[in-house]
């Protein structure tokens, strides 16, 4: 997936995951992105942990060439983001 995808991805996987997620969470256009594509790292390694059992850092996306796993695994992975990041700032 190239950069302009993964942004755009990000984006969207960051938004939806920001209106499912409870609660408020602050930022803007840049930080729904960052925690999108975070969320696609982490969505993609859990995808791959949990269809080959292997822990793999995953480079291209959730499944690459599929946009609808893509998708939920990086929305999936934003909310895991959100939840951490919503940890680390709150004992900060």
């Amino acid at each position: 997936m190239n950069i302009i995808g993964w942004v755009v991805l990000g984006l969207v996987a960051g938004a939806i995951a920001k209106m499912i997620y409870p609660g408020s969470q602050g930022g803007g256009l840049i930080s729904t992105m960052v925690l999108g594509i975070v969320g696609a790292f982490i969505g993609g390694t859990l995808y791959t942990l949990i269809t080959t059992g292997k822990f793999i850092i995953a480079s291209s996306g959730a499944a690459a060439g599929a946009l609808i796993p893509s998708l939920i695994f990086a929305v999936l992975g934003a909310m895991v983001a959100i939840f951490l990041w919503g940890l680390v700032t709150r004992n900060a």
